[in-house]
Parts: C-alpha cells; sequence; structure tokens
C-alpha cells in the first residue's frame, strides 16, 4: 500500500484517506502528525518498536462533526498541555476500539479499553493513549458547543467508556455502525449527521425519549438488520431493544409513514432479491432463499415477492443467471 492523497475537502465531501505507508520511514511520524492535527485532533507520536510506523486514517467531515477510522502499527499518542494551548481542539472527542486493547493516561488515572468499548472525553483535557499491539479505531469529533446543545452538556468532566458491542447501549452499537459506514475507503455511506447527533444524545440519556426520534428510528434499523434472518423477530423485541414501548416505536415509524412490520418486511424482501441475484442464488432453491431471509412459509415469501417486485422470485433468478452467462464483447 502506498500513500493515498490527502487534502482538506470540503465540508460534507467523501472519505479523505492518508497513510504512512510508503513514505519515507524518517518522515512518516511528522506526516502523521500533521494529517492529524490538520484533520482530526493535534497529537504528539512516537513508536514503541524499532519498525518503522504504519498507519491509515480515513476522515470524513459533515458540515459540525468530523469521522475518522484509523489503523495502525503499535504507537502513542500523546495531548499534553502545551499541545492543547497550542492547538485547542474545544471538542469532544469519542474512540471506539475496533481492533487491538488501548491505555488512556490523564490526571485521575489509567483507563483500558477492550474493542467494543468506546472512550467518551474532553479533547481538550491532556491525555496519553497507547497501542501495544497496534489498533484499528472509529473516531467520532463533535465541537463542544455543539455536544452542548444535543445533550445540555457542556463539559465532560471524567472520561467515560461504554460498551458498543452487541448487547450493550442499542444507541452505542448504532453510532459505531453509522461512523463505520461513512468512514470507510470503498462504497461509504453518507452519514446523516442529524441522526449521528441524536445517537450521542440518547447515549448520555440526557434528552427526552420524544425528541430522539432519529435516534431511535436508527437504533430500531439496526437492530431489524442484525435480526432478519430470525423468524421470531417482533415489533415487540424491536422496542424492547431499543428501550421504548411498543406503541411508542409504531409512532416513530408511523412519521416515515410506514409501519415496524411492513419494515421488516421491506427488508426482508429487499435482502432475498440480492440473494437470488447473486452468484450464490443459482444454486439456491427459492425455499432456501425464503429461510435464510427470515420467511417461514415458502408460499407467503413467493406471494409477498411477486406482490412487491411485481415478478416472480424463480423468474428474478433465473434473469440473474442469463445475465451472467452473457459473454461480454
Amino acid at each position: 500500500m502506498t500513500q493515498i492523497t490527502s487534502g482538506r475537502g470540503p465540508q460534507g465531501s467523501g472519505p479523505v484517506a492518508f497513510s504512512t505507508v510508503g513514505l519515507p520511514e524518517a518522515q512518516r511520524v511528522d506526516l502523521w502528525e500533521s494529517h492529524n492535527a490538520d484533520q482530526l485532533i493535534g497529537l504528539r507520536c512516537r513508536t514503541l518498536a524499532a519498525t518503522a510506523l504504519e498507519a491509515t486514517e480515513i476522515n470524513v467531515r459533515l458540515d459540525r462533526v468530523q469521522l475518522a477510522r484509523v489503523r495502525g502499527s503499535s504507537h502513542v499518542v500523546e495531548r499534553d498541555a502545551a499541545m492543547v494551548r497550542q492547538r485547542p481542539a474545544e471538542s469532544v472527542a469519542l474512540f471506539f476500539t475496533l481492533v487491538g486493547e488501548a491505555f488512556y493516561y490523564h490526571d485521575d488515572g489509567v483507563l483500558t479499553l477492550q474493542p467494543g468499548q468506546l472512550l467518551l472525553c474532553d479533547a481538550d483535557r491532556p491525555f496519553l493513549r497507547g497501542f501495544s499491539r497496534g489498533l484499528e479505531e472509529l473516531v467520532l469529533k463533535i465541537p463542544r458547543d455543539v455536544f452542548a446543545e444535543v445533550t445540555g452538556v457542556d463539559h465532560v468532566p471524567s472520561p467515560v467508556v461504554v460498551g458498543f458491542g452487541a448487547g450493550h447501549s442499542s444507541f452505542a452499537h448504532t453510532l459505531a455502525r453509522h461512523v463505520g459506514a461513512a468512514a470507510r475507503a470503498t462504497d461509504p455511506d453518507p452519514a446523516e449527521e442529524r441522526t449521528l447527533l441524536e445517537l450521542v444524545a440518547a447515549l448520555t440519556g440526557r434528552r427526552p425519549d420524544d425528541d430522539l426520534g432519529a435516534a431511535h428510528l436508527a437504533a430500531a434499523r439496526t437492530y431489524v438488520e442484525r435480526h432478519l434472518a430470525d423468524p421470531s423477530l417482533t415489533a415487540a423485541r424491536v422496542a424492547d431493544a431499543v428501550g421504548l414501548s411498543t406503541r411508542h416505536l409504531s409512532r416513530v415509524f408511523g412519521a416515515t409513514g410506514t409501519s415496524v412490520p411492513r419494515y421488516v418486511l421491506t427488508r426482508r424482501l429487499e435482502s432475498a432479491r440480492r440473494l437470488l441475484e447473486s452468484p450464490a442464488g443459482a444454486t439456491t432453491s427459492v425455499a432456501e432463499v425464503a429461510r435464510r431471509c427470515g420467511f417461514t412459509s415458502a408460499a407467503h415469501f413467493s406471494h409477498a415477492f411477486t406482490t412487491h417486485f411485481g415478478e416472480r422470485a424463480g423468474d428474478v433468478r433465473r434473469q440473474a443467471a442469463a445475465a451472467r452467462a452473457v459473454p461480454l464483447a
């Protein structure tokens, strides 16, 4: 892998990527520090081994917040009082650990983060972070005034650790998925800033449920995607997963012009169509496709598929196979 051209890019533009791999080894740390200062947060960096720093960062700028995906070999980064004075971030940062153990030293002690945990902290509170076995993490940087606006919290006095894996906070899990989908080099998903900020507000628990429609909707949709293949998925289960009553969740989906059961059915049918059109679909029966997508009855699936798409599932599979068989000119 070689260096990827980096630039500031306009707000709301696509991902900007930078890598130290392929750069002169003696310049890598300086260039990595310069990139981070320009695109994310000013830091001092040093490696933990004799090998040169190998690090890649994908950055996304929205109107008010910034996202990143960071991968790197073992190293330490520091933001001391002098750096804070020199380059104030005036922001709150959320670090989502994906790979590798990370430690976070601050003036009250030390925290250790495992994959599946996020750290929420004030970026202008001096800290030292280390990654002895390398890292992959996601970052969400929010200006302090924006964070106060959406959460009602004007400062973060102490760092907070929250689990974002399956089985932990649905808001944290959904937030990580949204940041990760936007901050990737290939096929990034457009990030909705309002949804990200509402998920942060929900994560802090400082906003009433009625003000968090986008956050609840995003969390519910994420839960549905993870459980599409489960035929026992119900609106009640989705509501329980995101901490709402079934009636309240129905109102949240109703505001988008659909219902929870209708949304689940539509996503299952769309998933089934993708499978039917894939190479794997050519050797998979319609009944098996239905089962994999959460349908308990092949007849019900076939009827729903035809009603939704206006063509039969078997025909879609045959047309896709025929299209793949046509030789390129």
